[in-house]
């Protein structure tokens, strides 16, 4: 593969692409609700992704004030809580905050530390400023800088949230790399002149067959590779 050229700065989507967010949702899902059987987790966990990237559409299309994670996670704890039949105030505000609590993938810690030696790593994620803290602390992420879109009131794949990412940066947006797991993504970073390199995860969103990725890697590793024969 040929290596990649011209990039100044690296930076990375975090939820799905650093961390996986369905296991660590299931697993604050199972110790709020410690009798339910797998199929009601199951259950538990898509009730509360599908509020939360409902509510996030609402506010990409004008249709919700801007309201950050922790706003949208506090209230899908709290149809999870409904759903589920308990009541327990601590366990919902727990259960709240399950997004800062989620584990990196196998490669992720690894592949940012060898990259940050050759190059500028951000983080660029959906996650409100304070929960973004918390998840780099849980999961042992150690950027240059993380960026929270929660600084521009949007959600990916809004315009404005790369351009945060480019003028972060400090350079032209043909040497900014955008890493994802999400195709949706890449194609946002795409429309604001980002280089982009797909990463697959088990969960992630895959190109199609219309997208024209720079790269396409099977993991973190394959990038690091990569990215270090420039």
């Amino acid at each position: 593969m040929d290596a990649i050229r011209d990039i100044e700065v690296v930076v990375f989507d975090v939820l799905g692409t650093l961390v996986d967010e369905p296991s660590g949702l299931r697993a604050a899902i199972r110790e709020a609700v410690p009798a339910s059987d797998e199929a009601h987790v199951d259950e538990l966990l898509a009730l509360w992704q599908r509020y939360g990237e409902g509510q996030q559409q609402r506010i990409g299309r004008g249709d919700r004030a801007y309201a950050n994670t922790s706003v949208i996670d506090a209230e899908a704890a709290q149809l999870v809580a409904a759903r589920a039949g308990f009541t327990d105030l601590p366990t919902v505000a727990r259960l709240a905050t399950a997004g800062q609590r989620l584990p990196a993938w196998d490669d992720s810690l690894a592949g940012i530390e060898q990259l940050s030696r050759h190059f500028p790593v951000l983080g660029l994620s959906n996650a409100a400023h304070t929960a973004l803290l918390r998840l780099n602390t849980h999961a042992g992420l150690r950027w240059h800088q993380a960026v929270s879109a929660e600084a521009v009131h949007a959600y990916k794949p809004a315009p404005e949230v790369y351009q945060l990412a480019v003028d972060t940066a400090g350079c032209a947006p043909d040497r900014v790399l955008m890493v994802a797991a999400h195709a949706w993504d890449l194609r946002g970073a795409q429309a604001k002149g980002m280089r982009t390199a797909y990463v697959h995860r088990p969960i992630g969103d895959p190109p199609t067959s219309r997208d024209t990725f720079d790269w396409r890697f099977d993991g973190l590793r394959e990038l690091v590779t990569v990215l270090m024969a420039t």
